[in-house]
This record gives structure tokens, sequence and C-alpha cells, in this order.
């Protein structure tokens, strides 16, 4: 504590010296710290931006090799089924699940008008768990009933810009769609309740999160093969417990319906996968000869859609040109660190005389390197904590007036506050241990 009052009552006697020495600190410390917080709000808003606001929905699809299966034009493989209701229990037991939803998908369908006007945006085949797995709300009309799927009722539900294009002036509820040749009654309109709207700050978010799709209108799933004249392999929406478990639990989901495609009908499969699933359970389809391996078709396999993935590597694209600036905000924190070996050093060539006094008087060696090592890292860490607080109000005032996202690191914070001190005990060393080797009788004599 004496030290540190020493320190402070010779930091306060030279002011304009110490805050020149200290000012190479200040400007590496806020440098660092803007970057920083940049980065971090950055990356935020990617992963915000890609998985929603906590709607922890993950896409398990069917691929063709590299790419998803498209059905619009190619057959539907013969021995890949579609998922019936105990794979649906199974699914729904796996590590990482909330809870899944069954669906069948048309992006650009062809043969959907009101009158004259075509349709252009999603066409999806729904069960009755879709719609509270992608949190969807009914605006008006009313929800898809239990009966409309026992009962085969050609009813639809369309999403707020559906509407805009297919009934812009129209209300919508009880108007007729037809899909496919076939008329369905508008029983509905919805929203995804979470209301999450992507971010957009530059050309590039827009490319990669705009919606400029013409909406999405959705029927019950049992009416899929009345449009399409053939049942097709679903995809499956898995609501993941945590965001954290959406990678876990879509990879869960898709290694088990791709291994449910290669089934011992004579008994059950002898791996366990490690999930939890008892194959022996699985029912013997149709038509399969006891004893007898089925297996998908060569190149189709499920696949999760890894958004976690996906926000990691926008992230590392982001942050590799700021990772170059905080380099080159190191370069300010040497310079600083320079300037106060230099300041040190005229210090001890100034206090020679009081050095020599204090040794006279049988001062250690020890207690003289203490002093000088404290006095450099108080310089230090003042120039620190000044260089955190102009950080953090320069990464607000980015925020503001360019609306980039910045979030504040505590971690980065005290880091920095740690290495500045660090920097004043390993640039005042020299001068501290120069202090410490002067002879007292040369000190003493010097004026």
């Amino acid at each position: 504590m004496e030290n540190i009052r020493l320190a402070c009552q010779g930091i306060w006697g030279h002011k304009m010296r110490s805050f020149l020495t200290m000012l190479g600190i200040i400007i590496g410390i806020a440098s660092i710290i803007t970057i920083v917080s940049t980065i971090q709000g950055t990356n935020e808003q990617i992963k915000e931006n890609l998985i929603g606001a906590g709607s922890n929905v993950v896409t398990v699809q069917l691929y063709d090799g590299e790419w998803p299966a498209d059905f619009s034009y190619n057959p539907v493989p013969p021995q890949v089924r579609p998922i019936d209701d105990i794979m649906h229990q199974v699914l729904e037991s796996l590590d990482g699940v909330d809870q899944v939803a069954f669906y069948t998908q048309r992006s650009w369908p062809d043969g959907v008008y009101v009158g004259s006007t075509s349709f252009s945006g999603t066409l999806y085949g729904i069960d009755d768990a879709f719609l509270n797995v992608e949190s969807y709300r009914v605006l008006y009309g009313r929800c898809f009933q239990q009966s409309d799927y026992d009962n085969f009722r050609r009813v639809i539900l369309l999403d707020k810009k559906a509407v805009n294009t297919l009934f812009p002036t129209t209300y919508p509820v009880g108007q007729v769609v037809e899909i496919k040749g076939e008329p369905f009654t508008v029983v509905g309109v919805v929203e995804q309740n979470n209301g999450f709207k992507p971010k957009i700050s530059s050309m590039n978010d827009y490319q990669l999160y705009a919606d400029t799709s013409s909406g999405a209108i959705f029927l019950p799933s049992v009416m899929w093969a009345s449009v399409y004249q053939f049942d097709e392999p679903q995809n499956v929406a898995v609501k993941a417990t945590s965001t954290d478990d959406m990678t876990l639990a879509g990879q869960n989901v898709a290694d088990a319906l791709t291994a449910s495609q290669i089934i011992s009908t004579g008994q059950p499969m002898a791996s366990d996968d490690g999930m939890g699933m008892d194959d022996s359970n699985m029912a013997v389809p149709e038509g399969d000869t006891v004893g007898e391996e089925v297996t998908a078709p060569e190149g189709y396999s499920y696949q999760s859609e890894d958004l976690l993935k996906q926000a990691q590597q926008l992230q590392e694209m982001s942050s590799a040109t700021n990772q170059q600036l905080i380099w080159v905000a190191c370069i300010s924190l040497l310079v600083g660190g320079i300037g106060v070996m230099n300041i040190m050093l005229v210090s001890v060539t100034e206090r020679t005389s009081e050095i020599g006094l204090k040794k006279a008087l049988g001062a250690k060696k020890r207690r003289i390197r203490r002093q000088f090592l404290t006095e450099a890292a108080v310089l230090t860490s003042l120039g620190g904590i000044v260089g955190v607080l102009l950080g953090i109000g320069l990464a607000q005032l980015i925020s503001k007036t360019n609306g980039i996202p910045v979030a504040i690191s505590i971690p980065a914070i005290l880091v920095s506050v740690v290495f500045s001190i660090l920097i004043g005990l390993l640039f005042g060393l020299l001068p501290a241990v120069k202090a410490a080797n002067l002879n007292p009788i040369d000190a003493l004599r010097r004026d």
C-alpha cells in the first residue's frame, strides 16, 4: 500500500507526462475492447438470424447424395418409406429432442391458383404437431382439427404473405384456392408466434436472411397424396430441448431415420446406435419377406440442417478481418509499453538521490524494485481502466451511428486490465532493476 501511495503521488505530480505515457496503453486497450465488442455482437446477430429468437428448431431432410431429394420432377425411391407413428415415438425419445413434426414441402409449386393469380411461394403438407413445433399461431379463422385429418377435408391455412399475394383486398377465410385442379377452402390465417425477424444491416445480410418468398400455404398431410398422387418421404421439424442441443437433436434424428431404412425383418438389428432405439419394435413393411434385408437406395440418407455449424462458419468469416485489427491494436500496447519503460528510466534518473538515501538507510534491493514495479503497474493499470471505458463508449457510438451490433465482453474487459498491468510489470522491470542496482554512495553524490 505504501508503494501504491508513492506511485499515485508520482503520477499526480507529473500529470501531463503520466497521461502522455498512458496514451499508448489507452489507445491499444480501447481499440481491442471496441473490436472485440463488435465481433461478439456480430457473431450473436449471425447466430440469432440463422436460428431465430429461441425457436430451437432444426430441419432433417432426405438427401440424394449431397443435395436434398427433390420430388417435384423425380420419382420417389420405392424403398424409402414414409415415417410411421412408431418412428414418431422413437424420435421424440432421443437425446436432445423435445418434439418432432413431419411435413412435406414444395417450393415454387405449379398448379396453385386463385382465379388467374398463381402462387409462387411454398406449399406444405403438415401433421397435427407442425404448427406447434414451428411456433405458429392463428391470427383469425381456425386451425386444423383432427376431423380434418380423419375425413380428408380439402382445407388449407395461409400465412400473412400468402394472404397478401392471393387475397390482397379480400377477407381470406372461406375463399377457395385451386391446387392441382382441386378446390381447397381457406379456414385460417397463421403467423409464427416468436415474431422474430432477421436484422438486416448490409446487402450481404439481405441476401443471406431476407425472406423474399410469396408466403406459405399449409394443407393437412393426408391430402398430400391426393394432390400429388403418391406418398413422399417426409421432412422432420425437430424442436430441441435448448439451442445448444440443436446439433445433437438433429443428428440423432437423422441417424435414426437413416437406420430405419435398413430393416432386418427376420430379427432386430444387432448393432446398438447408442440413441436408445429398440429396432425390434419396428413394424415389418407389408410385402417384405421375413429374413430379407431391405435397404434404402444407394446414395439416400437423412441429414440435419446444422444451423449452429452454419452460424459458426459465418462467424469465422466475419471475424477473420477483425482478428487482424486486434493484432494492429496490440502494436499500440507494445508502443505504450515502450513509452512506460522510457518514462520509468527517466524517473530513475530524476530520483537517484532519493534511491541513494533509501539504500543508505538500509533499504534492500527488492524494496527498491517493488517500488518502481508498483509505479509502472499503477501507471499502466490506470491507462487500462481509462482504455476500457473509452472502448465501451466507442463501441456504443459505432452501434448507434452505423447500426453495427455490439456486445460488451466482460472477459475481454478483465483480460485487458490484467494485460495492461502485466505490460507495466514487464516494461517496468528494467528501470526497477537499474534503480535497485544503483551504488548508494554514487547516488548520494549525484546532484
